[in-house]
């Protein structure tokens, strides 16, 4: 069931089939009333649904911009998952503790800072595009500085590709430093037992020592240990599998190959680069290098260099390729109804691990997880922060509702703080979750915000975790 806009309603707009159910029920009861029963369903209908949308309206927020006048006037947000962490730093302080309750545990993943491109191709293939048109003199100024600003950057990817960079580590050295400061209760407790696991690559290793220097200059005394291994992997980086693997295998390749025939306009740009387009039309792979070119231009921001390459496009143009990637994204790892809304179950086992070990904490602490964005995306939309769950059907319309910068820049991360009533004060635990460092919302009823109870969104994700499990089982 969709709205106008093609967006999916939640299952609690399902409801609207109880709704239906009572009015065959009356009119088969009274048969006199059955020319009106088209009308009467339809508006009861429509009433269901905005009453519906009206509460949904206040679980998430409203974007007061369009994703097309953001990206405008911050072009780096068309980095997408490049986009750098502090280029978009939360401007608004966070709620006060409920009274009487005191923050006591920290429930994290995060992912690795800014870092080089991960593959060789990514710098190597617009400069050879560009070098063999340049060896036939086909390009113009233009064209040749940009060559030139390739062949000058791309050394320092070598032995480089996907490390960490400076601008990476001081992404997650500001981090830490502000959990410090936002939740001293927790990070300067006197031998506060912080754990904190990474993935078994480099650069999330060392955005965990970045991130645990800070907290060890707040308090020295913090007990912290730091684990990495292969043992950690099934929930740190969960591999995809089951239903998941199944529906990853290309179900969304024919909505994101027509994203890109749509969204991608090279015309101009080719004739600012080459001097010659019938040049360009028997050699060029004009769409591929567009997006190429916008590739390295993302991640430029990565990388503390006035080296740049966004000037080549225009605002239109920009908007128009990270749309291309929003999808994408979006069908890949998000609540797409392409793939069913699974994708984000790809994050099963990390969604089990932070509720077993909620489950284990008695005093106060810390469990830090550092891994990729293809855990902290997806498990977002699993957690259904904000409007991260949304399934959208319309393609076209998707940047209305989901826009992957707000989600997973570099060093993008999810905080669950947990609160307990102070000493001889009794009540039920509370949680709020921050998504980036700003207060989320959280898919269950709260008179509260931005606090909920935790053993009703405890029991909300185990329903969750077990109604997938049991609609995906071999015997289903």
């Amino acid at each position: 069931m969709t709205n106008k806009e093609g967006c999916f309603l939640t299952p609690k707009v399902q409801n609207y089939k109880k709704i239906w159910f009572f009015t065959d029920l009356f009119v088969t009861l009274s048969p006199s009333y059955k020319p009106k029963y088209k009308k009467m369903r339809q508006g009861l209908l429509i009433l269901a649904i905005g009453c519906t949308m009206a509460v949904q309206a206040q679980k998430a927020p409203v974007y007061e911009t369009s994703a097309k006048d953001e990206i405008a006037a911050n072009r780096f947000l068309a980095g997408s998952n490049y986009v750098d962490y502090d280029r978009q730093l939360p401007s608004k302080a966070l709620t006060p503790s409920p009274k009487n309750y005191e923050p006591y545990y920290m429930s994290h993943y995060g992912r690795h800072g800014s870092r080089w491109l991960i593959g060789d191709g990514d710098y190597t293939h617009p400069i050879t595009t560009l070098k063999k048109a340049h060896e036939q003199g086909k390009l113009t100024a233009l064209g040749e500085e940009t060559l030139k600003k390739l062949e000058a950057f791309y050394p320092t990817s070598h032995e480089r590709l996907g490390d960490l960079t400076t601008v990476g580590e001081r992404q997650h050295h500001g981090i830490g430093k502000r959990m410090t400061q936002n939740f001293p209760e927790i990070f300067k407790a006197k031998d506060v037992k912080i754990d904190a696991r990474s993935t078994t690559v480099f650069r999330c290793i060392l955005s965990m020592i970045a991130e645990c220097e800070e907290l060890t200059a707040a308090n020295p005394t913090a007990r912290i240990h730091n684990d990495v291994s292969q043992s950690l992997q099934y929930y740190l980086n969960q591999p995809w599998d089951g239903i998941v693997k199944e529906l990853g295998r290309g179900t969304g390749d024919k909505e994101y190959e027509a994203a890109q025939l749509k969204y991608t306009h090279p015309a101009r740009l080719m004739g600012l680069l080459f001097n010659d387009q019938d040049y360009v039309y028997n050699n060029v792979k004009a769409g591929d290098l567009m997006r190429q070119l916008f590739h390295v231009a993302c991640n430029m921001q990565s990388h503390d260099t006035d080296i740049e390459f966004f000037s080549l496009f225009t605002d239109e143009e920009v908007y128009d390729l990270w749309r291309i990637q929003n999808i994408g994204w979006y069908l890949d790892y998000g609540p797409s109804p392409v793939s069913g809304e699974k994708m984000p179950f790809s994050q099963l086992n990390l969604l089990k691990n932070i509720i077993a070990t909620a489950d284990t904490v008695t005093q106060t602490q810390a469990t830090l997880r550092f891994g990729h964005e293809v855990c902290v995306m997806p498990l977002a939309c699993l957690l259904e922060l904000d409007n991260c769950g949304m399934a959208v059907q319309n393609l076209d319309e998707l940047d209305t509702y989901w826009r992957n910068y707000r989600i997973f820049p570099m060093g993008c991360n999810i905080q669950l703080i947990f609160y307990r009533p102070k000493k001889g004060k009794t009540g039920d635990v509370l949680v709020k979750a921050l998504l980036n460092e700003r207060e989320a919302y959280m898919p269950i009823d709260t008179d509260n915000w931005p606090y909920y109870k935790w053993q009703d969104l405890r029991q909300y994700y185990l329903d969750k975790i077990k109604d997938f499990e049991t609609s995906t089982s071999p015997s289903k």
